[in-house]
């Protein structure tokens, strides 16, 4: 024992920690040796020689060899991974990450003997002890044995299913490793810094074939009927890129202008949903290329959609995963909304093989530098190959989403710091995708389109298989050198631009600017407040049509923009991430403007007022008057956007107001829209006719019709939705009309059953998607507790789709305490059956069930939910920003109801 121990203490100087401090804190376990395999060293006698939750440096995976035999029968799989490691600092122990695996054998090929293994669960980690010391300089083969249970729930190795027309069942398996999960499926160093080369071979049974990120190089059949297959090495990755499915579907194949082969999976009866992707995929590969001048790196990309899948996709590198309505899509029930939905999603996804896979944030703290990308490059690049569907129009809302979390004092920083699995997990949000995405929009704006797309270039070949942090970003668009010299962006400040400074202003601290301006004869009074920013101001007056640039720098600050100019419109085009405030009469000046000539502003700037002023209205800045007179002029509008933006606040307050039992203001304000937006809505016609922006109008404006009861919407939608009865179902609607008809039809028994026993055999997952809808409109609570039941099951309504359940049941005013009840009740089978504490599924259930709760008494009701589920509500930024809109909601009651009242009484209707 003395001996063991001394051994130990000689041992931790090769460690930045102590050995033994940490160990009363942390679980330890060994796991058991083979028999006839005798351990050299007895596991009792050693400590886990790590206390840290990152693995230790000194040891660098190189390459990775994996075998894996999945068994769909049993649910299990085994396998072995053979690691070779680059040791950099004597040693005796290797501590890698592993979760849920049984470890049955480890070795250090060529030392002859069983190694000991020491697990520390609470990190999800494992030491692996050699007697004989490992040398700094050397290089060594780790080889390990293992089995597991396929996970239950969407992370990790984890099982599939789906149902055949004929009502069979058939299992698939899939991973999803993002962004901790790789140490799921086999031990491994699971940090994105641990780049690595992977060769992977897989055993199946010949009824399944098997995809990895690589292509198949050879098949090797082996005794009892199974195939091995064999795929080539990979480039150098990160664990969390990895990915292998083994199942039964079917393809559609192309090849991109370079050689790229594309291949699209689903299940077989879903195979005819797959041709639109394959177009996308093609296109958007062959811009991608294009645009950042650097080959795409793999041989071939497949895109494959899993029936259960948690998120909306995954970019593993040459074997992108989806969930089902993210990748199909069937022209006889997908609407214009959902053809959007899948380009973006493949877009971003494909995005991410160079932002992400081949250039990868050092941590997790930065992984706004993937998805912050991935989201922007949405835009970019459906816009560039398919212009018809008009993308633009939404990057407005993506930034407006963006700034209702960011207007919460419980938002974060765009880098932040996150250490543990649940930290990393909550990084996966608005500020890391759409906020990134604004951040870079404005950074594009201001630095010019050339010198932003040279700059990212530099960025991606300087990075390239390796790994960069914010500052790497900052310094390849700073050096940008055009035409033999360095060119930095036009501003009206002409010193050397020290673009780290300004944009550590935007990702180093938290929230908006609001800036705030105020007319002074020929200036422009300008202040900024919570932070100093460094902010690209643009501006337009009346009296030019050419945009202005202005870099604020300092806490107050003025510009020159004359005598004559009547009006002036700051943050043009929104290409800006700040709110602006008219000071003194500056918002009637606005109102005036859109009254009398309203298209003097481009459908962006008109839309932006729209919104800030709604904005500063919750902020309690602005009177709600105001900003309902600004929006006065929209029965002149006739561009979709700022038309849906004033549409959708009328209709938020109206779902705010219906469910606090105010009954007689519900009802005059609903009267009020319908009065105010009539023509529109009569005007619409019950098809799929027209451009992508009319289509994706008669959508909303028709839903909100027939949701506030007004007669010729309901007589239509009841005319449609009985012939689709009558039809048994065959009867194609509309498809930007179909979710509409559906609710309409679902508010009676017999509608409401067809439409259940409708979702259970269809094919479609975008028809499915618009029945929950409408069952979930129901104003039957019995009906609303039953779907609850049945999201809970997880048989009739996917386990995937529990959290969307959840949300559009809170939406409904019958069903507003029902979801929150529910939640209640069932949380820890919810936290259990969602897997993840911090997954976006139990984050939009918090968020979404309290997001309408607008009363003192709702407040403390779910504070005191939070403190009985103190532990896991304390891990979590999510309960914060319930309890921060729940704070918001009650502000926006409390100042603007008898406002509103007062308001609505004075309209002449």
């Amino acid at each position: 024992m003395a001996l063991v121990k001394l051994l130990e203490l000689l041992l931790c100087s090769f460690f930045l920690v102590g050995c033994h401090s940490s160990q009363s804190s942390q679980q330890v376990s060994s796991a058991p040796h083979p028999k006839g395999e005798p351990s050299p060293l007895g596991e009792d006698n050693l400590s886990f020689p790590w206390s840290r939750l990152r693995l230790p440096r000194y040891i660098i995976p190189l390459h990775y060899h994996l075998v894996l035999q999945p068994n769909l029968t049993t649910l299990r799989f085994t396998g072995s991974v053979q690691i070779q490691i680059d040791v950099q600092n004597n040693s005796n122990w290797v501590v890698l990450h592993s979760k849920g695996l049984q470890i049955s054998k480890a070795t250090i090929l060529d030392h002859n003997f069983v190694l000991p293994v020491l697990h520390n669960p609470s990190h999800e980690q494992i030491g692996i002890f050699s007697p004989r010391v490992l040398s700094s300089g050397q290089k060594y083969f780790l080889y390990i044995e293992f089995g597991a249970e396929f996970a239950e729930g969407f992370y990790g190795f984890y099982k599939s299913t789906y149902k055949t027309s004929k009502g069979e069942t058939r299992t698939l398996a899939s991973t999803h490793f993002e962004p901790t999960s790789a140490r799921m499926a086999f031990p491994c160093f699971d940090e994105p810094s641990f780049k690595a080369n992977f060769s992977i071979q897989i055993r199946r049974s010949p009824q399944y074939i098997s995809l990895s990120n690589m292509p198949i190089v050879k098949t090797v059949e082996l005794h009892g009927g199974l195939l091995e297959d064999h795929f080539a090495p990979s480039v150098k990755m990160s664990t969390y890129l990895v990915a292998f499915v083994i199942c039964d579907f079917k393809s559609v194949t192309a090849t991109t202008t370079s050689g790229i082969k594309v291949s699209i999976y689903a299940a077989p009866e879903k195979w005819e949903q797959t041709h639109y992707a394959l177009e996308v995929a093609v296109k958007m590969l062959d811009f991608y290329e294009e645009y950042f001048n650097i080959p795409y790196p793999l041989p071939k990309q497949d895109l494959i959609a899993i029936p259960d899948f948690q998120s909306g996709a995954m970019e593993n590198w040459g074997l992108t995963t989806y969930r089902e309505t993210s990748l199909l899509y069937d022209p006889l029930t997908s609407s214009v909304s959902d053809k959007l939905w899948v380009t973006m999603v493949i877009g971003h996804e494909l995005a991410h093989q160079w932002f992400g896979n081949l250039v990868t944030m050092k941590w997790w703290n930065d992984i706004w530098l993937n998805e912050g990308f991935a989201r922007y490059m949405e835009f970019i690049s459906a816009e560039a190959t398919y212009p018809n569907l008009k993308v633009e129009e939404y990057l407005l809302h993506t930034c407006f989403a963006a700034i209702g979390h960011d207007s919460l004092n419980s938002s974060r920083p765009i880098s932040s710091p996150a250490e543990n699995p649940t930290q990393i997990k909550e990084m996966f949000d608005t500020v890391s995708y759409e906020k990134g995405a604004c951040v870079l929009h404005m950074l594009r704006h201001f630095l010019t389109d050339e010198v932003f797309q040279s700059g990212i270039v530099r960025y991606l070949r300087k990075y390239s298989f390796g790994n960069a942090q914010n500052q790497d970003l900052w310094d390849s668009l700073a050096n940008v050198r055009l035409n033999g010299r360095f060119l930095h962006c036009q501003h009206s400040h002409r010193e050397h631009l020290d673009l780290t400074a300004i944009m550590n202003t935007w990702t180093l601290q938290k929230g908006i600017p609001l800036v705030t301006v105020t007319r002074k004869g020929p200036r422009l009074l300008l202040r900024q407040h919570s932070f100093l920013w460094h902010i690209p101001l643009t501006y337009r007056t009346d009296t030019s049509s050419i945009i202005h640039r202005h870099l604020m720098t300092s806490t107050s600050d003025s510009i020159h923009i004359g005598e004559e100019a009547s009006w002036v419109k700051i943050n043009s085009d929104m290409t800006g991430y700040y709110v602006v405030h008219y000071e003194d009469d500056g918002w009637d000046v606005m109102a005036k403007l859109m009254r009398e000539n309203h298209t003097a502003l481009s459908y962006k700037d008109r839309t932006h007022l729209i919104h800030n002023a709604f904005q500063l209205v919750s902020a309690g800045h602005l009177s709600l008057n105001k900003a309902m007179d600004l929006i006065g002029y929209l029965q002149l509008e006739k561009h979709t956007v700022p038309l849906l933006e004033g549409l959708g606040y009328l209709e938020a307050f109206y779902n705010l107001i219906e469910k606090i039992n105010e009954l007689e203001l519900t009802k005059d304000l609903g009267r009020y829209i319908l009065h105010f937006f009539r023509a529109v809505i009569d005007q619409q016609t019950w098809s799929d006719s027209g451009s992508v922006s009319e289509r994706r109008l008669r959508s909303e404006v028709l839903s909100l019709a027939c949701h506030l009861d007004y007669p010729p919407c309901l007589e239509r939608a009841n005319q449609h939705f009985q012939e689709w009865l009558q039809s048994n179902g065959t009867l194609n609607l509309p498809t930007d009309v179909a979710e509409t008809v559906y609710s309409v039809g679902a508010q009676h028994d017999h509608g409401w059953n067809s439409l259940l026993d409708t979702y259970k055999i269809s094919l479609s997952e975008a028809q499915k998607n618009k029945i929950l809808q409408a069952l979930t409109s129901s104003r039957d609570t019995e009906k609303l507790q039953r779907l609850l039941q049945l999201g809970l099951e997880g048989k009739v309504i996917r386990s995937q789709d529990l959290s969307s359940l959840i949300l559009m049941v809170a939406r409904n005013p019958k069903g507003h305490y029902l979801a929150w009840n529910f939640v209640k009740k069932n949380w820890d089978e919810l936290v259990e059956k969602l897997v993840f504490l911090g997954s976006f599924s139990i984050r939009h259930i918090l968020i979404g069930t309290t997001g309408q709760f607008s009363s003192p008494d709702d407040l403390i009701e779910v504070q005191l939910f939070f403190e009985s589920i103190k532990e896991q509500a304390s891990q979590l930024r999510a309960t914060q920003i319930a309890l921060d809109n729940m704070k918001k909601n009650i502000r926006w009651i409390q100042r603007n109801l008898e406002i509103l009242r007062k308001w609505l009484n004075e309209q002449t209707l």
